[in-house]
């Protein structure tokens, strides 16, 4: 497994964490000569060039990685990096309950996702990827399904609006949001059961089926903060969320957080360049598109949002509630726009 972290996003390491790291690179025959923190790993400066140490908490995890990672390598994907192992041989060491792995340090930054030109790179990495994957020997480890039922868990997810509109209708005092809440409820209710509609019309259990049976496997976290580039090179780093689903999870998941930046804004021509990139390396059927959609425009952020201020009562202050629904709202017709021109494009293209 390869982490590549950003220099600049170094973070202070407590006397309590340099001398569990100490007692760790005394397991590897490296002369330690600085370290620093970013994110979930260590960047170790050695004798031998840099590597990243990382911490989990299973040792099979660190398993599952190594594995995995060679398998990658060993199918044409060598866009990640190798582990590195102690002087014992072992690819992990273990301090009282925590397990470290160490690998290759690749020297680079992540993705400026700003750039149109970078994402449709990255997504082309990640249908490299993709494909890399279904070779997979998965009886060498185990790998956590998370095929759902989504159709089931939407409709719950909006079913939870109407209980978030009886909540606001029982107050007597109505505050800003609780109003702009409730005058919005309507159009995302109908959006989602748009998407519903359209999961249950299209192949998406037949789908479901050939994942399970496939055991298609899924990074489950593709974005800017494991995606890195050295010159023109990509790499995928973090496995450790690997697992079994719908390969087109990755995929819509990228668009919809690329699509609420404010570079792209729901811009239906910026999701198709993202979505051609991915099909120049692995084809999309139809039903995957129609599928995708739904991943991509169900309102998750609205229900989250409402379940955290009506059912987790969340401390958030006001202002801070109101920015975030502001931002779902602002986005709702360019939203509804995209779905159309979506759904045309898929209707023409097939």
């Amino acid at each position: 497994m390869s982490e590549i972290i950003h220099e600049n996003l170094a973070k202070e390491i407590t006397a309590k964490e340099k001398k569990i790291l100490l007692n760790v690179m005394e397991k590897y025959d490296f002369e330690v000569h600085n370290f620093s923190k970013a994110r979930n790993a260590y960047k170790i400066e050695t004798d031998k060039g840099n590597i990243c140490l990382k911490k989990i908490k299973h040792k099979h995890k660190e398993h599952n990685v190594n594995l995995q990672v060679k398998e990658l390598i060993h199918n044409n994907f060598p866009n990640t990096s190798k582990f590195i192992y102690t002087k014992k041989g072992l690819s992990f060491v273990r301090i009282n309950k925590l397990v470290f792995y160490a690998t290759e340090w690749i020297n680079g930054n992540e993705c400026n996702m700003d750039s149109i030109s970078e994402a449709e790179n990255c997504s082309k990495l990640l249908a490299q990827f993709h494909i890399a994957t279904n070779n997979f020997n998965t009886k060498n480890y185990p790998l956590k399904n998370n095929i759902k039922n989504l159709p089931k868990i939407f409709s719950s997810n909006l079913n939870d609006l109407e209980i978030f509109k009886k909540v606001i209708n029982r107050k007597k005092i109505k505050s800003e949001f609780d109003l702009k809440y409730l005058s919005n409820v309507e159009n995302f209710y109908n959006l989602g059961m748009s998407l519903i509609r359209l999961l249950n019309n299209s192949e998406y259990y037949k789908l479901s089926k050939t994942a399970i049976e496939n055991k298609t496997i899924c990074h489950d976290d593709f974005y800017c903060q494991n995606i890195i580039k050295e010159e023109d090179n990509y790499y995928i780093i973090d496995f450790d969320g690997i697992l079994i689903d719908l390969q087109i999870n990755d995929l819509g998941e990228f668009i919809r957080k690329l699509m609420n930046k404010t570079e792209y804004q729901w811009n239906f021509d910026k999701a198709l360049l993202i979505i051609n990139a991915y099909n120049s390396i692995n084809k999309l059927s139809k039903n995957e598109y129609e599928v995708m959609i739904a991943l991509i425009l169900f309102p998750h952020k609205f229900w989250k949002l409402g379940k955290k201020r009506y059912l987790k009562n969340k401390n958030w202050n006001e202002s801070k509630f109101l920015m975030k629904l502001n931002k779902l709202i602002q986005y709702d017709d360019l939203q509804q726009k995209f779905l159309n021109k979506y759904m045309e494009y898929v209707t023409n293209l097939f």
